[in-house]
């Protein structure tokens, strides 16, 4: 396999996410204490199983101030242009997000705070097409100062159009030079469109990180159907279905990281296995992206 195994901090960093069956991974307190303990766990057990590059972003909730409490080794990356909000009770979303200069400026300062000379990598999270962004002038500018100062940039992508926003990224020059070096995209077994992006983004030198491998938590036990094909594999292989699902974009030859969105220590080492798999020939399971998208905007907070 040609990737590492990352783990993110998305589904840990704040007390609702996604993700399928979380409600069962976490105890009933998820006061700020008793996440930073589990996030601590897990990142012991990370670095017990190998894994090194950890991921966070401004909107996982604490997830990058339970990052700066652990003084375990390894790679920081984390991302901007969300805040979040769950804890306000005057806005009625779980994060909100802003691609303009004093968002940046504010949380390029907040990590700077707590992660310091551990961050290798600043990501724009969530880049579309349609960001205002690509037109701003100010905000381009800013962001090649921080680029030339020594920190990598790179974007996140999610939506049925992500190999369009990878596409555009790896054209945009500013100030003389590439603005970007990295992505972070969605990639699984269900919705694989972005691959030839992610290809012709590695090729051009860049790092790129896969994040929901299993979709979610619909490529594990409690998102697949009885008879399904990954399941089969799965047991062949004396694996859960999670491991051949991250295996398989661990064979992608344009992938450096794959990120882990494990809650809890089991899971994380399930996943880790993915690096033991002879990956088995599987149909093809991919969705249309739209349906895909979606079903992911269909699935609960918990």
């Amino acid at each position: 396999m040609s990737a590492d195994l990352g783990l993110g901090l998305a589904a840990i960093g704040r007390p609702a996410y996604i993700t399928l069956g979380r409600d069962a991974d976490l105890p009933g307190d998820r006061s700020p204490a008793a996440l930073e303990a589990r996030a601590h766990e897990l990142l012991d057990t990370a670095v017990g199983v190998g894994i090194g590059w950890f991921d966070a972003a401004r909107s996982y909730g604490r997830a990058e101030q339970f990052l700066s409490t652990w003084s375990g080794p390894g790679t920081v990356s984390s991302k901007w242009g969300y805040t979040y909000t769950a804890e306000d009770p005057t806005v009625d979303a779980d994060e909100v997000k802003t691609h303009d200069l004093p968002t940046f400026q504010r949380q390029w300062a907040e990590t700077r705070a707590l992660l310091g000379d551990r961050l290798a990598l600043y990501a724009v999270h969530s880049l579309t097409v349609e960001s205002p962004l690509w037109d701003d002038d100010a905000l381009l500018h800013r962001l090649a100062e921080v680029r030339d100062a020594g920190t990598p940039l790179g974007f996140s992508t999610s939506g049925p159009r992500q190999a369009d926003a990878v596409r555009r990224g790896v054209e945009l020059q500013v100030d003389g030079g590439p603005l970007f070096s990295a992505v972070q995209s969605t990639w699984n077994l269900l919705e694989p469109s972005v691959g030839p992006a992610l290809a012709e983004a590695a090729a051009a030198g860049w790092r790129v990180l896969v994040k929901e491998g299993v979709a979610n938590g619909r490529l594990t036990d409690r998102g697949l159907p009885a008879g399904s094909p990954l399941r089969a594999a799965a047991d062949a292989a004396g694996v859960g279905p999670d491991a051949v699902a991250l295996a398989a974009a661990m064979a992608q030859p344009w992938a450096s990281v794959v990120l882990s969105g494990a809650v809890t220590p089991a899971q994380l080492r399930s996943n880790a296995a993915a690096r033991d798999v002879v990956l088995p020939d599987l149909p093809d399971l991919a969705e249309e992206p739209e349906a895909y998208w979606a079903t992911r905007s269909s699935l609960p907070w918990a």
